[in-house]
């Protein structure tokens, strides 16, 4: 009987290495990482703006994403307001809080050296941190909403509502930054700003009063991915740092200062790791994440949409 043990466990692995997964099942996940990948662009996108117009790298970017979290976590606990009902409010929350940090920290230190400006966002991140931490203590947390295990049908795809109305929503968002930046006057100036400082100066425009709301339009952003994010993940306040890096790698991958390339590197990189996680495991998500920005910068040291430097 010893004997067969091991013979029962090898005839188990071959007819488990037999089975082979269902085609659906891989279109499934990557639909999943697809959407999720959206809401991973609309974070990196406020990074981008950022970048691109005030030249500042923000070190703070994902703890200001958790702090959007545990806004709405705050809201849904004590109102019961589900997240994307308070989506547009946090978002102005953020809008403001960003605008208040461009104001009265970063734009003394514009013109001092990098690492400068480097040292005072990591301080922004770890009093961040450490307030929620105080607040709220280290303990996961969570939303349940009522279509939180509710899902759509289309053929052989089954969709999560969850993933989906988030992405719709990161869609929307995308779409009216684009369209503020595009036709808009403030928008416009803010453009001229990014390109030309001094000329910008030259024809009058308040260079400052324009970064200020550069950071809040970024600080949106990732406040209003946040929120849609909280849909799909659990929030402690340690999350932050590591999609700050997230947001790096995603802005680095598609180009830097690129508005579509943050679109594009959040796919990617979502669907990324959405399929890492089905071939490999779950744990191996990161590593294959990294694995594209070193392959991209291998081969388009700019990014995927970045502009080659003249």
């Amino acid at each position: 009987m010893a004997g067969l043990v091991p013979a029962i466990r090898v005839l188990r692995i071959e007819k488990t290495r037999d089975q082979a997964v269902p085609a659906d099942i891989y279109l499934n996940v990557a639909v999943g990482g697809v959407l999720t990948g959206l809401v991973y662009g609309l974070m990196a996108l406020g990074l981008s703006v950022i970048f691109g117009v005030v030249r500042v790298v923000n070190f703070a970017h994902g703890e200001m994403m958790t702090l959007a979290m545990y806004i709405a976590i705050t809201l849904f606990t004590a109102f019961h307001l589900d997240p994307l009902v308070m989506l547009v409010p946090i978002a102005s929350v953020m809008f403001v809080f960003g605008y208040v940090v461009q104001v009265r920290l970063i734009n003394p230190f514009i013109t001092r050296p990098d690492y400068m400006q480097f040292l005072l966002l990591v301080a922004v991140g770890i009093i961040i941190v450490n307030g929620l931490l105080i607040a709220f203590g280290p303990d996961v947390k969570s939303v349940q909403v009522s279509y939180a295990f509710d899902s759509f049908q289309v053929g052989p795809l089954i969709i999560d509502a969850t993933k989906l109305y988030a992405a719709i929503a990161a869609i929307v968002v995308s779409a009216a930054l684009f369209a503020f930046f595009r036709y808009t006057r403030h928008g416009t100036a803010i453009r001229a700003c990014a390109d030309n400082y001094t000329g910008a100066l030259v024809v009058g425009l308040d260079v400052k009063q324009f970064y200020a709301l550069t950071f809040g339009l970024g600080a949106a952003c990732v406040g209003a991915a946040g929120v849609m994010l909280l849909l799909i993940v659990d929030v402690t306040p340690a999350l932050g740092p590591a999609y700050t890096l997230l947001a790096f790698v995603i802005v680095i991958t598609g180009g830097l200062g690129s508005m579509p390339g943050a679109l594009l590197g959040g796919v990617l990189i979502g669907l990324t790791e959405a399929m890492a996680g089905l071939l490999f495991t779950p744990s191996a998500k990161s590593m294959f994440a990294f694995a594209i920005l070193v392959l991209v910068l291998l081969l388009r040291p700019e990014g995927i949409m970045g502009k080659r430097a003249a």
